[in-house]
């Protein structure tokens, strides 16, 4: 019998997660960001027991960009060129549904027959190439003279000069809508910190109380600093191999169980259907139509949180609350500790462990199913984790099962 709303074909359980890598993470390495990339995609290629001559694809986000400084750090050329390697299928980009999206390309790679072993990575710099001087919003330019186009040719006159201002103002709305207060957000940077804490790879893990942050001077209301990732230094790679193809690797193969990557609003930051949420809405939703699982299963949820407010944002598109009650829900913190009803962002997330731009979600994911998370491993024996990354237009999750 078929489900009303349920897709019946779900070509993304041909393809799964079979390695993880990482560079060093860090407040300004002043390491070049090719030698951060080859770190991280030859830690992936080792830990999925692979060679560099069995990787045929190759994916990322955003690809080269030379702007702002920092946000690229390698594109596909670059790395195909490093590697040496021989590629059947290759992809690389922004225009996708948030970073997520170049994996979920490797998916579709993988599952219909493109590619046997994916390397998908995402390389940041922007802690050593921006400096000591003010962070630069994605769209503004490198410095010196701009003259916006497109929809920041709208906002800039405004003052809405990047993602921190935009997204506050989704914040504010959902803060007016439904009673949701600072003290309620401020427990996804408190139990984020919680968890870097326990991370020896976290950038943050000093113990933060609720008077610290409210202490914190603001950013753009209503978010204070540690609302707001913390930029690094630092590369991550996963590997998408064909499960047909992962049944001899290292490791148990994590299968993709599902995906979201929808938008039926209007592509925009600022002119969205409703502002209390954003495209994640119909990413998480389409997720929970592609599986017959439900949040009920997921044993562990890394939610992207390059702004707090994200964080609840995605915990309702997932349907692990209702809509308008990610506040209450996160209040206290106990539902999304590490002993927690779903336990979040179980590594620091960006907030505390810093900018990995959305890889480092997956990474953590993974990490969790495969029980290798040292002292911030969910208790147990996980199965199921989804991920998810993006905000504003730009959103993408997946499911992965651990058999």
């Amino acid at each position: 019998m078929t489900v009303p709303g349920k897709a019946t074909t779900r070509l993304e359980r041909s393809a799964a997660v079979t390695g993880i890598g990482q560079s060093a993470v860090g407040r300004r390495l002043n390491v070049d960001p090719l030698a951060l990339t080859a770190d991280a995609c030859l830690a992936a290629i080792e830990d999925a027991g692979l060679r560099r001559e069995d990787i045929d694809g190759l994916s990322t986000y955003p690809g080269s960009m030379p702007t702002p400084a920092g946000f690229s750090g390698a594109g596909i050329t670059e790395v195909q060129e490093m590697l040496r390697l021989k590629l059947n299928w290759f992809c690389g980009g922004p225009e996708l549904p948030g970073q997520l999206g170049s994996v979920v390309n490797a998916v579709m790679a993988v599952a219909t027959g493109l590619a046997k072993h994916v390397l998908c990575f995402r390389t940041v710099w922007e802690s050593t190439a921006q400096g000591g001087g003010g962070r630069q919003g994605i769209g503004s330019g490198g410095g010196g003279r701009f003259r916006a186009s497109g929809f920041m040719q709208w906002t800039l006159p405004y003052g809405a000069a990047s993602a921190a201002v935009w997204i506050a103002m989704m914040a504010k709305r959902h803060f007016h809508e439904f009673g949701t207060t600072r003290e309620q957000m401020a427990w996804i940077a408190l139990n984020a910190r919680r968890n870097a804490g326990l991370n020896p790879n976290a950038v943050y893990r000093d113990p933060m109380s609720m008077d610290d942050y409210m202490a914190a001077r603001m950013i753009s209301s209503p978010f204070c600093l540690y609302d707001c990732d913390v930029p690094v230094d630092g590369s991550t790679a996963i590997i998408v191999s064909s499960v047909d193809a992962a049944k001899d690797l290292r490791k148990p193969p994590l299968v993709v169980e599902a995906v979201g990557t929808a938008v039926h609003g209007r592509p925009s930051w600022d002119q969205w259907d409703d502002l209390t949420t954003m495209a994640l809405r119909d990413a998480g939703a389409m997720l929970w139509q592609r599986t017959d699982l439900t949040p009920a299963d997921v044993d562990c949820a890394q939610l992207y949180d390059g702004f707090s407010f994200i964080t609840l944002a995605w915990l309702e598109a997932l349907g692990f609350c209702g809509k308008g009650e990610s506040g209450p829900f996160v209040a206290g913190g106990s539902r999304i500790a590490l002993d927690g009803e779903v336990p979040v962002n179980t590594h620091g997330g960006q907030l505390s462990g810093g900018r990995l731009h959305g890889y480092g979600f997956l990474h953590e994911a993974a990490t969790q199913l495969w029980r290798e998370g040292g002292d911030r491993q969910v208790a147990g024996e996980p199965r199921v984790a989804v991920a998810a990354a993006g905000g504003g237009p730009l959103g993408g999750c997946l499911l992965l099962r651990r058999d």
